[in-house]
């Protein structure tokens, strides 16, 4: 049997599980991967392959190519990226693992407080000699604004009220009582964008939702207002929120998703002012791969044992 663990950019998946209790060829590839050929190429006959959230697409082109891949893993329960309906129809087994609920909240209030409080400017700055250049942001006693109160938003409300935060939030179909649960109030999207200091993204990206954040909204926001999105690229109007912080019309930006990833090393957000990015780094944490791993090794070794567990297909 021979297993291909893709996109191991740090080269640790073979630290986090015991691969060799499955008795099978495993091989680590920590490169993107580029294209359709090369995903061929580097999976070329392999029966199982482990896919890392997202990062490399499994649409019904290349799972068709994909001869002897009879079982896909993805870390997490819902990747985007694989066309599951393809999958049955080639009579591929995929299955998906648990995932930590704190990682990306943690990361955020990372980047809130690295924008506000212009954290790696300063870095920086004292790393080559220099001294204070900068004046923070406060977050006690101001508002910040949740757009999406799911398992995440929540926990992110939870933490600005712990700050002395006005939490305010904005869903589709959130009400008062829902809101009121993690000390937040319910307010229309306008409002939102119009009173927050700290506006954060936590939305599932869907037809519907694309480009939930545009130009009109980033509009509303305030001069000293700073926008985190570390959801999705793809609820946002990425170059309205580039021209936004070039022309000084916000604050400042945190970044960790993006429409192509890894993010070219030309593209202009990285020339952009006022921002804080990071490379996707919402799940990457010792205890989420942990349990990614972890639970991987256990998805192929009930597979393999004829008995599939925490199947998607």
């Amino acid at each position: 049997m021979h297993i291909v663990v893709l996109d191991d950019y740090q080269n640790v998946a073979a630290d986090y599980a015991n691969w060799q209790a499955l008795g099978a060829q495993v091989e680590f590839v920590s490169r993107p991967i580029l294209d359709t050929a090369d995903l061929v190429q580097t999976v070329a006959g392999a029966e199982i392959v482990v896919a890392m959230r997202e990062r490399t697409l499994f649409s019904a082109e290349r799972l068709s190519r994909l001869r002897d891949l009879r079982l896909l893993v993805t870390t997490g329960r819902v990747n985007a990226s694989i066309d599951l309906d393809a999958a049955r129809a080639q009579g591929i087994t995929v299955c998906g693992t648990e995932s930590t609920a704190s990682a990306t909240p943690e990361l955020t209030w990372g980047l809130i407080l690295s924008v506000l409080r212009s954290i790696p400017a300063e870095d920086a700055a004292m790393h080559s000699g220099g001294w204070q250049s900068t004046v923070g942001g406060d977050l006690f006693g101001h508002r910040l604004g949740v757009i999406g109160l799911g398992r995440l938003g929540s926990q992110v409300a939870r933490v600005g009220a712990a700050f002395g935060m006005d939490v305010v939030a904005w869903s589709q179909n959130l009400d008062a009582a829902r809101a009121a649960d993690v000390g937040a109030h319910a307010v229309s999207k306008e409002e939102l964008f119009a009173t927050s200091d700290v506006v954060t993204l936590h939305y599932k990206l869907s037809e519907r939702s694309r480009r939930l954040v545009s130009a009109e909204e980033l509009a509303l926001m305030k001069p000293t207002s700073i926008f985190i999105n570390t959801s999705r690229a793809g609820l946002v109007d990425m170059e309205a929120l580039q021209d936004a912080l070039a022309e000084g019309r916000i604050r400042g930006a945190g970044v960790d998703v993006y429409d192509t990833e890894p993010l070219p090393a030309d593209h202009p957000l990285r020339s952009t002012p006022r921002t804080v990015l990071t490379p996707h780094l919402g799940y990457v944490t010792d205890d989420t791969y942990r349990i990614f791993f972890t639970q991987a090794v256990e998805d192929i070794a009930a597979w393999m044992a004829g008995e599939p567990v925490r199947q998607l297909t």
